[in-house]
């Protein structure tokens, strides 16, 4: 955790900060340190640089941004100029003579030339940079998420970077901080020879130039239009044309970006062709799972659509589901790719499809004797089915870009404790729902929480007593036992299980897109 109260002090010697930042450099360098990095690890190495530089602790907030800079450095460095933000406080202005206006996102600078804001954005324009000059953080990454830039270089005081440091780590923004040199809501000032010197800063490098995730999930999005998909889908019977209707309608196509994120971070050459196969093949198998799930959970609407066995009957859902599946392995096998990547990837793909078949009757199972299951149990369920899900999304990229083991043993491990926080975050969202539907089985982690908790306090035939159809009584005991508490504190594990698996792996760009990911889903 950031400590609320620290002592925010930047150097006022140019030869003191410049022999920090040079040092920060070196020892991120010399470490082989790769971003993103925690508070609190940041803070070790701040600590531990400063001993050895024999500077006064005073200074350890701003070591801090130092480290954090040097981790990035090399990321931005990659990323091109008309990729990157420039962001500005408003407070460089000179409030005597602005002529400049603001609108809903910050300062529109005159060119009055009262103070250097007009200089530095001629510089940052003229590279390529967007600019922007506001107290932007929320701005910044909102930019990020949308795909409009990959990077940013931000001057801000030193409270505003210490209060940015969570929402950016999260998205796991590249970013750069540069301090003002004293604090102030007016006429402040920076370090512009520095400020300059990291604008201009341009080494183009294939493994660290960032991914841009809304881009690619923009791209995704494209595969799955009707023109699109007539290439792969000439049939023209009624089956056939139901399953493309059925990979047309909406989802947020989590699993086939993931696939091509993967693909593209560790490919040296990507093949549009064998991306856009690859995201259609996922999206055939997760469609597929889809319609039988809705057959066997009874249920009507999907994407606030009457479901396909409900408009169509469950012969006909049954057999477009079974058609999906078939095309997804046919596609498989004619990828343009070399033998061995095929025969590695329906490896995965099949053995894939039977965990999450096992999953499904485990999770059916479970929907007859909704306290049958213990917490382990349910988890084990829930890397059967979404963590399944997500797991040969990964692989298949990962194999078809040329992944090492290593990093494909650590997809798969990421892959589980994705489907398990995913899935408890469904459940807490369900219960918490104002629209939720009176089933229990909606939430069936609550439940094995529920009789786990009753079970130590010795009050597990309370819940023999209520039964799983009297839906108020039930959820007013779990309220009671605060077990929806219990389940968050759950979720939050998993999503650091998360966070500490991404770090083994050795692809950069896949680490930072799924942080990503992450941070936006969770």
């Amino acid at each position: 955790m950031i400590k609320s109260q620290r002592l925010l002090k930047v150097p006022k010697d140019v030869k003191l900060r410049n022999l920090l930042r040079h040092a920060a450099n070196a020892e991120v360098t010399e470490r082989q340190l790769q971003p993103p990095m925690g508070f609190e690890q940041l803070e070790t190495l701040a600590e531990e640089l400063l001993e050895k530089q024999n500077v006064d602790r005073e200074y350890l907030d701003f070591t801090i941004v130092l480290c954090g800079n040097a981790l990035w450095r090399d990321v931005i460095a990659a990323t091109p100029f008309d990729r990157r933000l420039l962001l500005l406080p408003q407070c460089l202005k000179n409030t005597q003579s602005c002529q400049g206006e603001m609108d809903s996102l910050g300062l529109i600078c005159a060119g009055c030339k009262g103070c250097q804001i007009d200089s530095v954005l001629s510089k940052a324009e003229a590279l390529g940079y967007t600019t922007l000059v506001a107290e932007g953080t929320t701005v910044a990454v909102g930019l990020v998420e949308e795909g409009a830039i990959d990077a940013v270089i931000g001057v801000s005081c030193m409270p505003v970077l210490q209060r940015s440091f969570g929402p950016v780590s999260r998205a796991a923004v590249p970013v750069m901080g540069l301090p003002l040199l004293y604090d102030g809501c007016e006429n402040t000032n920076v370090d512009y020879g520095w400020l300059f010197e990291e604008m201009h800063q341009y080494r183009p490098h294939p493994d660290k130039e960032p991914l841009s995730v809304s881009l690619l999930k923009d791209h995704v999005e494209d595969y799955f239009t009707t023109s699109t998909l007539k290439n792969y889908f000439k049939g023209k019977d009624e089956t056939e044309h139901l399953a493309v209707r059925m990979l047309e309608i909406g989802g947020q196509r989590i699993r086939p970006l993931l696939t091509v994120l993967a693909y593209r971070s560790y490919t040296d050459q990507p093949n549009e062709e064998v991306q856009q196969l690859m995201a259609i093949i996922i999206e055939c198998f997760h469609k597929a799972s889809l319609i039988h799930d809705d057959i066997e959970d009874d249920d009507d609407y999907r994407y606030e659509q009457e479901t396909l066995h409900r408009t169509n009957g469950i012969p006909v859902a049954i057999n477009v589901g079974d058609f999906l599946i078939g095309k997804g392995y046919q596609l498989l096998a004619a990828l343009k790719v070399e033998p061995v990547l095929i025969a590695e990837s329906l490896k995965v793909v099949a053995e894939s499809h039977l965990n999450l078949s096992r999953g499904q009757g485990d999770d059916l199972a479970m929907n007859k004797d909704l306290f049958r299951f213990s917490v382990d149990e349910v988890l084990h369920i829930f890397t059967q089915k979404t963590g399944e899900a997500v797991k040969v999304a990964l692989l298949l990229g990962a194999i078809q870009g040329g992944a090492p083991q290593c990093d494909l043993a650590v997809l798969a491990q990421f892959a589980d404790w994705f489907g398990i926080a995913y899935q408890i975050r469904d459940d807490l969202n369900e219960f918490h729902s104002e629209q939720v539907q009176e089933h229990a089985h909606h939430f069936p982690f609550l439940l094995a929480l529920l009789k786990e908790r009753l079970r130590e306090n010795g009050g597990s035939d309370m819940i023999d007593s209520v039964g799983p159809d009297n839906f108020s009584q039930l959820c007013a005991i779990i309220r009671k036992e605060q077990v929806d508490l219990h389940a968050d504190a759950f979720q939050k594990l998993y999503v650091d299980k998360c966070f500490r698996e991404l770090d083994k792996l050795q692809n950069l760009k896949l680490r930072l897109s799924l942080y990503g990911v992450l941070g936006k889903i969770f």
